[in-house]
């Protein structure tokens, strides 16, 4: 892997507790909030710029409904500190609606190590318009999750098979994908 370099922005996408509900079916990866915890944890420790997005669906039977109350709240014990921004947004993409992009090119973040749920919707859509926009991007395997999901023919995609080929999709492309010890580990 790569050597991370320029102060990378960690940017956590989406770790809501409404994603516990059975709404979204069955995930994959149940250790993605802990992988997260290790990368923010190093962060924090070396004051590097962590970004939040918080989707506020406008759904109305989402659980991620904006006037849903708890289930919109970053999970513990990954919810922001003060100085962490949080950008809000409604659709998939961190960047469309939302400040996010200024931000990153005001704190001069040109590497972003991205993490969060879920893969095939909002961190698929927000690592394709980060590579887009020009951002050298680390999409952690092991610090996201999927979701079942069933196709147009009606037949259901398991969680792990969805994100091993969302992975392969984003990979060289938008991304480079390691895993939560690869970042570490460059870092070090």
């Amino acid at each position: 892997m790569p050597q991370l370099f320029d102060k990378p922005g960690l940017l956590i996408l989406d770790v809501q507790k409404g994603f516990d509900d059975p709404y979204w079916g069955a995930r994959n990866n149940p250790e993605a909030e802990d992988n997260i915890y290790k990368l923010l944890e190093e962060w924090r420790k070396r004051e590097w710029i962590v970004v939040y997005s918080q989707h506020l669906s406008l759904l109305p039977d989402s659980p991620l409904n904006y006037k849903n109350g708890v289930n919109i709240e970053i999970k513990d014990p990954l919810r922001p500190l003060a100085g962490e921004s949080v950008f809000t947004k409604n659709v998939n993409s961190a960047f469309i609606g939302t400040p996010l992009d200024e931000f990153l090119k005001g704190h001069q973040v040109k590497t972003l190590v991205i993490t969060g749920f879920s893969t095939q919707h909002c961190v698929s859509t927000t690592t394709r318009m980060a590579g887009n926009l020009g951002y050298t991007n680390f999409l952690v395997s092991d610090a996201t999750a999927a979701f079942e999901i069933t196709g147009p023919d009606n037949v259901k995609h398991p969680a792990e098979e969805i994100h091993k080929i969302e992975l392969a999709m984003l990979h060289k492309e938008f991304a480079t994908i390691a895993t939560t010890a690869d970042i570490l580990e460059s870092i070090g």
